[in-house]
């Protein structure tokens, strides 16, 4: 959904946080559970129980630990992205999408550069299911820039090919899209307001940028009209997991409170 302009940023998080305000917050932030292991995530499930609603489980996690790694996740009643960038003929990525469905996530991501005709067949996968999960097309990694594009043998900008595949994507009748903090604006403005924006690159003030390329803050973000923000490392690799995630959280909700 689009998030109107707000005033100074830093003079509003000054302000007591408004408990509704936390917890549209708290339903809108994605931590990312990128560990080598399923002993490794449930600890830190565990250390952000009563602070995080959503998980996303992505190929390094899943790769490790199969399915069974969602199970309990789910059965605590926590939220599942499943995000493992799907990108094959039409009729290997029907079947992978009917199955990751069945496992019971609420979103799971696709790479648009499968093309147009694969990625309506990923949609037409999911029609049949009573409470299907949201799809998303992934459009261009946050850690790709301008020279990274150049030597896969694209020469347009991020911006460019964000906007190229994300068209596509709408022309398959895909509603949902993952792209960096910098090309959320002119999507949403692409999408309307019943577009799914999920945007990882998420960096508070201050935090390590690390091997990412097209970053924002939490609260930038969200002005620009995210509509979920997945965060790893900030969160992840803080010595407090659940306070570092608290302070994304009241960031987020000032950015909310308009």
């Amino acid at each position: 959904m689009p998030i109107p302009e707000r005033l100074n940023p830093t003079l509003a998080s000054a302000r007591p946080v408004q408990p509704d305000l936390m917890e549209q917050a708290r339903k809108r932030l994605i931590v990312a559970l990128d560990v080598p292991d399923a002993r490794s995530a449930a600890e830190l499930v565990n250390r952000l129980e009563n602070t995080c609603q959503w998980f996303k489980v992505g190929l390094e996690l899943f790769v490790a630990a199969g399915p069974a790694v969602l199970e309990p996740l789910i059965a605590r009643g926590h939220s599942v992205f499943l995000d493992l960038k799907l990108h094959d003929i039409p009729n290997t990525v029907v079947g992978a999408v009917r199955s990751a469905a069945n496992l019971g996530v609420r979103m799971m991501t696709v790479h648009a550069l499968g093309g147009p005709a694969m990625l309506a067949a990923a949609r037409q996968a999911l029609e049949p299911l009573a409470d299907p999960p949201e799809l998303l097309a992934v459009t261009v990694l946050t850690s790709m820039d301008a020279t990274q594009m150049n030597a896969i043998g694209l020469n347009s900008s991020p911006a460019e090919q964000v906007n190229l595949l994300a068209r596509m994507g709408i022309d398959a009748g895909i509603r949902g899209f993952v792209c960096s903090p910098q090309e959320v604006h002119a999507l949403r403005a692409l999408t309307g307001p019943e577009g799914v924006l999920v945007i990882p690159g998420i960096r508070p003030a201050g935090a390590e940028v690390g091997d990412q390329k097209r970053i924002a803050t939490p609260s930038a973000a969200l002005r620009q009209g995210a509509s979920y923000l997945v965060v790893g490392r900030p969160i992840t690799q803080a010595p407090d997991p659940a306070e570092a995630a608290e302070a994304i959280l009241r960031e987020m909700a000032g950015a909310l409170d308009d």
